[in-house]
């Protein structure tokens, strides 16, 4: 368990910039995410972290140490890979202690810490099976083992679980971050799925084209993006541009084509002035149907195309010309309501106004 530091770092490849002045802090024992699009340097950076990138620019220690220019063996960091990366000849036991072999450790050691690591990932007994025999699931809990077998400072792990299917990798997502905190590893951990990082994470890091756009935990990204950019990848939103009436104390009243929403400031410490240009993010369950209007922060529209999923509805609400988002939990009969005139209504707290 280590803390990480990542200082000013930047990578090139060509006349591409992949990295650009990235910065982080990761505390030790933290299951920490980099979130982001394809391209955004999310495993350029995983790649420095391990050693098997150097950067041009900035500086990385683990623990207060510069590990900068050492070399990846060296590092004691455990890597899990998107295609897991195991040797088809060799059995179970043999692919979690190929990395104690290397490191020449007496073959009891090997034996002893082999089984503590396959009882870890819940895959006792099956030291002795082929790779080929077993499942998409089974291979990466040997991947993991494997990395977790040569206790590492610094688990790495890159979109681990992006070629098994939806089921199962929900059911691994619980199973990989009981693991890194039962080992009191210090994880760091790349992927492109929102619902991943939100459902494991301590933290997340949202890189795009090579820089960090923020870093908070899940619930503050979703609740609180700084940024549209933020807003718009982590989860669904409704943008709606407006101009500010007055803002005060982190709040705004913002006034737009579809009426007028009373919101919180995404960064509160940012205060624009009356007749500033924004934009209102409103996720689609924070808008709720009524029949009768609200006081504040409530639009007229009616009920367009509607999307059905059995626990929850997706309906576009139609207003002044701009289609909003509505997402309905438990939803009931519809059909009666698309020739009425219906109220959609956000509370405040749920209103983000970001900059334009």
């Amino acid at each position: 368990m280590v803390a990480v530091r990542v200082e000013q770092v930047s990578k090139r490849f060509g006349a591409v910039t992949a990295l650009e002045g990235v910065s982080l802090d990761i505390e030790s024992g933290e299951l920490f995410f980099l979130l982001g699009p394809s391209g955004a340097g999310k495993t350029t950076l995983l790649r420095c972290l391990a050693g098997l990138e150097n950067p041009d620019e900035g500086r990385i220690t683990f623990g207060g140490e510069d590990v900068t220019r050492v070399e990846p063996h060296l590092r004691q960091t455990g890597m899990v890979f998107q295609n897991y990366a195991l040797w088809p000849h060799l059995n179970v036991a043999d692919n979690v202690g190929f990395g104690l072999k290397q490191l020449r450790r007496p073959r009891e050691e090997i034996s002893e810490r082999v089984q503590k690591a396959l009882a870890m990932v819940r895959l006792a007994g099956q030291e002795n099976a082929r790779i080929h025999q077993l499942s998409g699931g089974q291979q990466q809990r040997v991947a993991l083992a494997r990395a977790l077998v040569i206790q590492p400072r610094c688990l790495l792990l890159d979109e681990p679980l992006s070629n098994i299917d939806a089921r199962l990798r929900q059911e691994l997502r619980g199973e990989i971050r009981r693991v890194c905190k039962e080992a009191g590893l210090t994880a760091i951990y790349v992927t492109h799925d929102q619902k991943e990082a939100l459902s494991l994470a301590d933290r997340v890091a949202v890189l795009a084209a090579g820089r960090v756009r923020q870093v908070g935990a899940p619930r503050e990204l979703y609740r609180r993006p700084r940024d549209r950019f933020v807003a718009d990848f982590i989860g669904e939103t409704n943008f709606i541009e407006g101009e500010v009436v007055h803002a005060e104390a982190g709040a705004a009243l913002v006034r737009t084509a579809v009426g007028e929403f009373h919101g919180a400031l995404a960064d509160p410490a940012v205060l624009p002035g009356a007749g500033a240009k924004v934009v209102v993010s409103i996720r689609p369950e924070c808008l709720r149907l009524l029949e009768d209007p609200a006081e504040e922060n409530c639009v007229t529209g009616r009920i367009g195309q509607v999307a059905y999923f059995g626990e929850v509805a997706h309906y576009e609400f139609e207003v002044a010309g701009q289609r909003l988002r509505i997402c309905e939990l438990n939803p009931r009969s519809w059909e009666g309501r698309r020739e009425k005139t219906h109220y959609a209504y956000a509370d405040p707290d749920d209103v983000v106004v970001l900059p334009a």
